[in-house]
């Protein structure tokens, strides 16, 4: 109960004294939750019965009050009790409506845990039985004197050999000193409370402390009304003699009337007293004794009033300085919470930026190439004996460019290229750069395939076709590039340090760029090398005939028309209901081209990558129907649009 059990044990030495006291515990947790609206209990004797009022602005939770007070007089008081409702209004008070329920409250006495028996309903009957045997406890404790020749003793004396004689019976019996005449001047007793007021029964105002008539001038006139200054704030009474002596255990808070006060003190909060109200019988009038109901220095401050205005016996100075130090402590906390959530957002906000980096890293570098950078690892080059270099271009490119806006050419850019960086996902090639309208792309790096030859051809059928949903903004009509292929042997590796890139190196690099000069619009040119390793594959492929390459001399190159066992969508990578697919970047599904390594587990994938890295190549697996999905880096989210196409 986070300590509460504690403190709600020492509210009372009974039932009764602990539900008179719950009012003043409520008005303390009030100094850490300000906004908490409590209810308020009074117990109220009557023609030998004990009702219990329960007073709450928050209707219909009187139900639980039987059970909880069952409850603790039973864990704190060894006791039985039982709550019956006798009455239930709703009263129109200050604040609005407030329910007031009454409970008759019976209760089974048990022998209690301390061996005290406790008689509620004979509190009355108790103060005669001891009255008694105080009594003869004094008339005794005489008698001795006089034997003992102790005439001479004061009335301390025989006390304090009363309390050594009858110890054991002395628990609320001894009755307290008191002296024939106040020794306490008025002067004095102003001074020394100088936050009370005492009353009369038709609330006209006797005497007050010297500071609170500093507060409220008006109090120095005589034959003013109480109620005339101040209202009632707690508890929730009728201002009167009656309703403040039926709720006289309760603590009263007094709340100074605006209307009451000069008007150059109006824009003033008003100011709160707190207290305890006293019954003076012999005198018929009652005594309020308080203090200001103050929180915090800022508080008193507001008040214009300082710590010398409170009596150094009052708390509320102790009150005051202790709950500024309990705020400045909750405010730190409440500042490291605000950090810690400042914190919290940074490093999600860091994690979503650092994922949006490696996404972009991914893109530009091999996996395994990256992993190691972001390491700090030196990567090495490595030599692959067989790979499949494709390259393309627009025609036209430089005319187009010279005729258009800058702007024109960069959404043509950008529209091409997410349609080409879609298929290298479907096919599972590797997106070397792209310099302007060239386009460059491998088969078989980094990770060693044996169906490079084949992935590279269908990529480049899968171009051909999209490059036809790419408009001219010369000429609004679909676009045509220049396909070139060619396979052989390359070395790979990381260049560059502030911009990493990975590059490939040797002969087939520039053959396949010959291939792509040298090829025709809208056709797929292949090298000798690239024919023979698709002559076993099912292409359909046309001979050019010998023709002369720059720097390379006479080749026999080959067109390659179609894929004579795919389809469109399948080498598009478009949705068909029995396909497994992947959400793209652009919010369309990929379905992956079926090749023989994709009967490969992930595990084995990432290891030939790995393995890649390290300058080995991984054995080929065998042939398989299955697909395998991948993850596309969202690079519309990572880069300007402007600058995909000059990424590399």
């Amino acid at each position: 109960m986070s300590g509460y059990d504690r403190m709600l044990r020492t509210l009372g030495g009974n039932l009764m004294e602990f539900i008179e006291n719950l009012d003043a515990l409520h008005s303390y947790l009030a100094l850490s939750y300000q906004e908490m609206n409590a209810p308020s209990f009074r117990v109220e004797r009557t023609d030998g019965m004990l009702l219990l009022h329960y007073y709450s602005d928050r209707k219909g939770l009187y139900h639980i009050v039987p059970g909880i007070l069952e409850a603790v007089s039973r864990d704190f008081f060894d006791s039985e009790v039982t709550l019956k409702i006798l009455h239930q209004d709703v009263e129109e008070e200050r604040t609005g409506k407030k329910e007031h329920v009454v409970f008759f409250l019976s209760q089974n006495e048990k022998e209690a845990k301390n061996g005290i028996k406790e008689k509620i309903a004979s509190a009355g009957e108790d103060c005669q039985e001891d009255e008694k045997r105080l009594d003869a406890a004094f008339q005794k404790g005489r008698e001795e004197s006089v034997l003992h020749q102790l005439e001479k003793k004061s009335h301390w004396d025989i006390v304090r050999h009363i309390v050594k004689f009858r110890r054991e019976d002395l628990i609320r019996t001894l009755e307290p000193f008191f002296p024939e005449r106040l020794w306490v001047e008025e002067r004095t007793f102003c001074c020394a409370f100088p936050f009370h007021i005492v009353f009369d029964e038709t609330l006209t105002i006797k005497q007050a402390g010297v500071n609170i008539q500093k507060f409220v001038p008006g109090l120095q006139i005589y034959g003013t009304r109480l109620d005339e200054y101040f209202s009632i704030v707690h508890p929730q009474v009728t201002f009167t003699i009656f309703s403040i002596r039926k709720f006289i255990n309760s603590q009263f808070v007094l709340k100074i009337r605006r209307d009451a006060l000069p008007n150059l003190w109006t824009r003033r909060p008003m100011l709160k007293l707190r207290g305890q109200m006293i019954w003076m019988d012999s005198m018929k009038c009652m005594m309020y004794l308080c203090s200001p109901k103050l929180r915090s220095l800022e508080e008193l401050e507001e008040q214009r009033m300082h710590l010398s205005d409170i009596a150094q016996h009052d708390t509320t100075r102790d009150l005051i300085l202790f709950n500024q130090q309990r705020l400045a402590e909750i405010e730190l906390s409440n500042q490291l919470e605000r950090k810690k959530e400042e914190l919290r957002i940074l490093s999600k906000n860091l994690e979503a930026e650092k994922k949006k980096s490696e996404a972009l890293l991914y893109a530009m570098l091999p996996k395994h190439v990256a992993n190691q950078l972001k390491e700090g690892k030196k990567v090495e080059a490595g030599d692959f004996s067989c790979c499949t270099i494709l390259f393309s271009d627009v025609v036209t490119f430089t005319n187009i460019c010279s005729a258009c806006e800058p702007i024109q050419i960069v959404n043509m850019l950008n529209s091409m290229y997410s349609r080409f960086d879609r298929l290298t996902s479907v096919h599972g090639v590797y997106k070397v750069e792209t310099i302007g309208d060239a386009y460059m792309v491998v088969g078989g790096i980094p990770v060693p395939v044996s169906s490079h030859a084949e992935r590279v051809a269908n990529f480049a059928l899968g171009m051909r076709i999209a490059a036809k949903e790419v408009m001219n903004p010369l000429t609004d009509k679909p676009i045509q590039i220049r396909i070139g292929v060619h396979t052989g042997p390359v070395l790979a590796g990381v260049v560059g340090e502030k911009m990493p890139r990975y590059c490939l190196f040797g002969d087939t690099v520039n053959t396949a760029s010959r291939m792509e000069s040298h090829g025709l619009p809208d056709k797929i040119h292949l090298s000798p090398t690239t024919f023979r390793a698709l002559s076993r594959q099912v292409f359909e492929m046309v001979e050019r005939g010998e023709i002369q390459v720059k720097g390379k001399g006479k080749m026999t190159t080959h067109f390659l028309r179609k894929n004579l066992h795919a389809t469109e969508n399948e080498i598009m990578g478009r949705l068909e209901e029995t396909s497994d697919t992947l959400e793209s970047d652009h919010g369309k599904n990929v379905v992956l081209m079926k090749y023989a390594e994709d009967s490969l587990t992930a595990r084995d994938a990432e290891h030939r990558e790995d393995a890649a890295g390290a300058e080995s190549d991984a054995p080929h697996g065998e042939d398989s129907q299955q697909k395998k999905e991948v993850s596309l880096p969202n690079l519309s989210e990572s880069a300007a649009p402007s600058a995909l196409c000059v990424l590399f």
